[in-house]
């Protein structure tokens, strides 16, 4: 199958950025270096072209129930200008993919929304919901828009104030999990105070077309991939396809370590097997591993108890650019879930010290 191209590929590789493929997207990994883009974006501020992601929009008579029944938050309760976290899940409660929920403003009297799936689901979650719609009858407009919007993630302390200055000092009255709309280079743009970094920070939507004058609207340090993802390792923000697959790594919100997305007393698919296993409770648990030796933990990484025995998986891993030490995330066995408490990480079939960490790893 053929690579997607964000709106600025070539104006990236113009500008000497290294590419990578990434959920059928080839993408910018970086522009300088790593360590360079995430000092960056932990210090001052940083821009990610993010355009990978997916974005739906649903409206109509019941998009609310549409909404609701697909997604494990409580989409009802969101107002316009409003956003949430939540999850896709399938019958049986395990992750398909996470998102965000936006609450647009209504359109002709009835609500409307936009979300975001992860790269390359764009087609799969329209398919979802438009199978789901017929199925149960519900009157409701699904749009794969993700071609007309490029994406982008403007990070770090010093965000706020560079935004503020390309659009207008009205958007710091955003608090997390608010966006609005304003002009950006004389571009109409969606602005939502959310990110991935755990700095603070906005993701901004514009038109594919005028994705350059808002790129270059941003006098800052361009970011790849690469410092996107050393960045999420460090807060303990889970990727989609790694640290849960439905396939290569299934999970549910409660192994994942974020029940604060699960509403039980909304009707959503997978919920009668989010509250059973609420009740019964996981066998294994979402961790943060710092190692104590030289090493990078790695994705598919064992982890062993003093015995030998195996207690857990690596999912994530990277020698943390801001703390000059490996750090892992992944998965280990409940009764052994406490931090502080030694493992070992088998590297290339060599055990070597850790010790399981509270995420996140950096406080923010």
């Amino acid at each position: 199958m053929a690579r997607r191209h964000p709106p600025l590929a070539e104006r990236h590789t113009a500008h000497g950025a290294s590419v990578t493929e990434f959920g059928g997207w080839e993408m910018p990994v970086e522009f300088d270096s790593i360590k360079t883009e995430h000092a960056a974006v932990r210090d001052h501020v940083g821009i990610f072209d993010v355009s990978h992601m997916s974005e739906i929009e649903v409206t109509g008579r019941d998009a609310t129930q549409l909404m609701d029944r697909l997604t494990t938050n409580d989409v009802a309760s969101l107002s316009p200008g409003r956003a949430q976290y939540a999850c896709i899940t399938r019958e049986d409660g395990v992750i398909l993919d996470d998102t965000v929920v936006y609450r647009l403003p209504d359109r002709e009297g009835e609500a409307a929304y936009l979300f975001i799936p992860n790269a390359g689901h764009d087609s799969q979650f329209t398919e979802w919901w438009i199978d789901h719609r017929d199925e149960w009858g519900l009157t409701a407009s699904v749009d794969n828009v993700t071609e007309q919007w490029a994406m982008f993630a403007v990070q770090g302390p010093e965000a706020p104030a560079h935004v503020a200055a390309a659009a207008d000092d009205s958007i710091l009255d955003l608090s997390r999990f608010e966006h609005t709309t304003g002009e950006i280079a004389g571009v109409d743009c969606r602005i939502a105070r959310t990110g991935y970094t755990g700095e603070d920070g906005f993701e901004i939507l514009c038109p594919t077309a005028d994705a350059e004058a808002v790129w270059t609207a941003f006098d800052c340090q361009p970011c790849g991939l690469g410092a996107r993802d050393t960045l999420r390792i460090e807060m303990g923000f889970l990727l989609s396809g790694q640290d849960f697959d439905p396939t290569e790594e299934p999970r549910t919100p409660y192994e994942a370590d974020i029940a604060f997305t699960v509403d039980l007393d909304t009707d959503f698919v997978g919920r009668d097997a989010l509250a059973d296993l609420q009740e019964q409770g996981v066998d294994q648990t979402f961790v943060g591993v710092t190692m104590l030796e030289r090493g990078v933990p790695r994705n598919g990484y064992q982890l062993v108890d003093e015995a030998g025995e195996e207690i857990g998986t690596l999912t994530s891993g990277t020698m943390s650019p801001t703390l000059s030490e490996g750090i892992g995330l992944g998965y280990v066995d409940i009764e052994h879930a406490t931090p502080g408490e030694s493992v070992n990480i088998v590297v290339r079939g060599t055990e070597k010290r850790a010790e399981l960490t509270a995420l996140p790893f950096v406080s923010k």
